[in-house]
């Protein structure tokens, strides 16, 4: 069982430690990557040895952002775990298994969070895990340079939808402030993160499109990726993870989804939701987890099974907040 600890503790955890390990979590997005790289930059700026896992490959769309990524030259002392809500998400590559079960310290802003480590951060308020760690890594006498500015802002960014979404706050906008007075290059780093398409992510979003069904009274859209669609595109993580917001972004939709098929023929499935839906509810009831408005999960079986499982729930929840119609689908 885990101890929940407040900042000060976190504190004197990480001011205590050295030879740490920072995990992130698989299919790595900005947030995980950026706090992962932010708290690493602080750690070694105190003098300690720190390095950045993964269980997958960094996407090339990070390759901008200083990571230290850990290549077994110490011994981990301290294990320290961002942005990673359930131990089912480290993933079993990379050598993650014989470091995921044995976290020290666990930083996140998931509400969802299974309480893994030994010890946890949480504040659900926040809209990033970066946005934590904005106010962290100065209470451990460490300046935020340019440098980490640039991946805290990208965690930040990210995970807000640069600033669109219904988790930013006015906490949200003032951490981002702290990050441009730092030295954040905000101009690059939007163009980087938001503006700039790689021809395999069109490709993908091509194909998810060709897939795109609507479902009870056009108020659920839903979109998929095989397996073998995501490979011929040669779309990496990162990039499939912006897709998700598609759906939703229709006219008249209230859940949007997102199946893409992993390499054992399971399906990660994304969930965004508008005002009147709970995405964590939906997720949650089939093991996932996430935030009221965006969450996930993973479903094995085929895919008519998947999509089962997951329209249930959606329309379960549609009905909860009297917005579902029909049951069939519209092509």
């Amino acid at each position: 069982m885990t101890q929940s600890v407040d900042h000060g503790t976190v504190v004197t955890r990480l001011l205590g430690a050295d030879d740490i390990l920072i995990l992130c979590h698989k299919n790595p997005d900005g947030d995980t990557i950026g706090s992962g790289a932010a708290l690493c930059l602080a750690l070694q700026r105190l003098g300690k040895t720190a390095a950045v896992l993964c269980s997958d490959p960094i996407p090339a769309m990070y390759d901008f952002l200083p990571i230290t990524e850990f290549d077994g030259s110490y011994t981990p002392r301290f294990v320290v775990a961002v942005d990673v809500a359930g131990i089912q998400l480290f993933g079993d590559r990379n050598h993650m298994a014989d470091y995921a079960g044995h976290v020290d310290l666990c930083i996140d802003h998931h509400g969802s969070n299974s309480g893994y480590a030994y010890e946890t951060l949480v504040d659900d308020h926040a809209a990033a895990a970066a946005e934590l760690l904005t106010a962290l890594i100065p209470e451990l006498g460490v300046e935020i340079t340019p440098d980490i500015a640039a991946c805290l802002y990208t965690g930040i960014a990210t995970d807000t939808g640069c600033f669109r979404f219904t988790n930013t706050t006015a906490a949200t906008h003032r951490a981002a402030a702290t990050l441009i007075e730092a030295g954040a290059d905000v101009e690059r780093l939007n163009e980087h993160l938001f503006e700039c398409r790689s021809h395999a992510r069109m490709e993908a979003e091509r194909l998810a499109l060709e897939s795109l069904e609507y479902y009870f009274d056009g108020r659920c859209a839903l979109i998929c990726l095989t397996w073998d669609q995501i490979q011929a595109a040669g779309v990496a993580g990162a990039e499939l993870e912006d897709l998700t917001s598609l759906p939703r972004s229709i006219e008249g939709v209230e859940v949007g989804l997102t199946l893409r098929q992993q390499k054992d023929g399971s399906y990660k499935i994304s969930v965004r939701t508008g005002h009147d839906t709970n995405a964590c509810s939906i997720a949650r009831r089939l093991g996932g987890g996430g935030h009221p408005r965006a969450a996930g999960c993973e479903i094995s079986g085929n895919l008519d099974n998947a999509k089962h499982a997951i329209l249930d729930e959606v329309r379960k929840e549609l009905e909860r907040s009297g917005a579902a119609c029909a049951q069939e689908p519209e092509t």
